[in-house]
């Protein structure tokens, strides 16, 4: 990295710190942008390597809700988008049936909810307002909804949060960009050079030394970049690492309330099963015509096809505390779990599915270093905590991230651009 100071730095070229330094350097600041990998946007990771014969989708995938800045930034770039098709099932007894509500209990949930005087976790209103073992199958499948769609631990995720989200239809059907969200994040990449913003990939900065006025970013070979501002974009996986785990980010002096208060985020792991197959098989299984999405108790539990686009493409999905118990599961291992996971879910032989595969990827998002977890939800506590992490330190260090985003679309794409943006011009109006 070059020694020349710079108006601000940027830690992490994710969807926010893509964002900021796009609207910061377009305000006729100098932005220097770090990112760890050898690639921009973070969470965000549309790639065709390894036998793919098509764009998929490691990360990110859905536009969630009606996501205003997402779709005006997509449309600026021409990028189009595709709402989901197909139909949706659930295995239960080993019974496949088609399924039209996410939660069939959601009214009798939200009645509750609303009448709920103060916040409190997800187990515990499950336990105190449905308790008994007449209540137990509600209980189970609010909590594996809550942890598979929001990747929540339920004795951690806010009651209100999700009384909202789900009275909202936060769970709803959501669209796709075509091709992938890895164009949106390209056109932003663009922008940002084009109005003079330095991108250094590869860059992993291991210490981030600062003083009012100024800081000193100093990547993991020792080399060093100064700055009098800078906007850290990390996941809040990463400021939640201890010192002794790849990817930790050092402060100096350090920031002990800005670690509690990542702490007190919510923040979820996912597993993403990528199988592309010569044909797609599953229109021939009877049971399950029009295949949009399929659930079950399988070790992968959730799997969905590329629908309305007739592609040989199924994404397996494992969300919450599950997802962190296999942390450290190896990839092939997952793979096979996967694999046998839906061969029980479809009831087709493994064999069959092992024969058909032409291409296949992991994404293990707790794993991964540089993000140490896939995407926030709210905690009871998480409101307190963002607000720390939200009020610039010494007007010489900002925070962004879809995990201090507030608004409906909590852990989404539009949640980390939203907080990029506003980020960016409280760094321009102070």
């Amino acid at each position: 990295m070059p020694e020349d100071v710079v108006d601000l730095l940027i830690i992490g070229a994710g969807a926010a710190g893509l964002l900021a330094a796009r609207e910061v350097s377009r305000a006729g600041r100098t932005v220097a942008l770090l990112e760890a990998r050898n690639r921009v946007g973070g969470r965000i990771y549309t790639f065709q390597e390894g036998g793919f014969t098509a764009p998929v989708e490691g990360g990110a995938e859905f536009i969630h809700g009606d996501a205003p800045l997402t779709k005006a930034l997509l449309r600026e770039a021409q990028v189009p988008w595709l709402s989901t098709a197909g139909r949706n099932y659930e295995v239960q007894a080993g019974q496949v049936q088609e399924s039209t509500d996410f939660l069939p209990d959601m009214p009798a949930l939200l009645d509750k909810l609303q009448a709920l005087p103060q916040d409190m976790s997800l187990a515990d209103f499950l336990h105190t307002h449905f308790p008994g073992p007449e209540h137990q199958q509600l209980r189970e499948r609010v909590t594996q909804f809550a942890e598979g769609y929001n990747a929540a631990d339920a004795r951690l995720a806010s009651a209100f949060a999700l009384r909202d989200e789900w009275a909202g239809g936060g769970a709803e059907d959501s669209p796709r960009p075509v091709g992938g969200y890895g164009q949106l994040m390209d056109f932003l990449q663009r922008q940002a050079q084009e109005a003079g913003a330095a991108l250094h990939l590869a860059t992993a900065i291991r210490q981030l030394s600062w003083q009012p006025g100024q800081v000193v970013a100093e990547d993991q070979l020792g080399h060093t970049l100064q700055a009098r501002q800078a906007l850290i974009t990390v996941p809040t996986g990463v400021l939640r690492a201890h010192p002794t785990q790849p990817g930790h980010l050092a402060f100096s002096p350090e920031l002990p309330a800005h670690r509690q208060a990542a702490a007190h985020l919510g923040f979820g792991d996912v597993i993403k099963v990528l199988l592309e197959f010569e044909e797609p098989f599953w229109p021939g299984v009877s049971a399950v015509p029009d295949l949009g999405f399929i659930f079950s108790d399988a070790p992968i539990p959730t799997w969905w096809s590329q629908r309305p686009v007739p592609r040989p493409l199924l994404t397996g999905w494992l969300g919450g505390p599950a997802a962190t118990r296999h942390r450290h599961t190896p990839d092939a291992e997952l793979l096979e779990l996967a694999l046998n996971s839906l061969a029980a879910t479809l009831t087709v032989p493994v064999q069959q599915l092992q024969q058909q595969v032409v291409a296949h990827r992991v994404l293990n998002w707790g794993a991964d270093p540089w993000a140490q977890g896939a995407y926030s939800y709210v905690s009871v506590e998480a409101a307190a905590a963002r607000q720390v992490l939200s009020t610039p330190v010494a007007n010489t260090l900002f925070f962004a991230g879809e995990g201090l985003y507030e608004g409906p679309y909590t852990g989404t794409v539009e949640a980390a651009l939203v907080s990029g943006r506003n980020a960016a011009r409280q760094i321009l109006q102070a």
